[in-house]
């Protein structure tokens, strides 16, 4: 499994084979792209799919009652 999306992935995702559309079609839906060296947008797989985010770590329990 490759990094970024094929360029058929995107065409399904995006549902047309035109670029321009397929930028619209991006934009419109706040999917993160970039453009490659031809003007063909690149979408990487976690842009799609979402990246599993890592648990913060537990915050150890401290008493906040003043030690007279």
């Amino acid at each position: 499994m490759s990094l970024c999306l094929s360029r058929d992935e995107i065409a399904e995702l995006c549902r047309t084979p035109r670029k321009a559309r397929q930028l619209a079609f991006l934009r419109q839906n706040g999917i993160r792209h970039y453009l490659d060296a031809y003007g063909w947008p690149v979408v990487t797989r976690a842009a799609v799919e979402g990246m599993k985010e890592s648990e913060p770590a537990p915050i150890p329990w401290k008493s906040n009652k003043a030690i007279d």
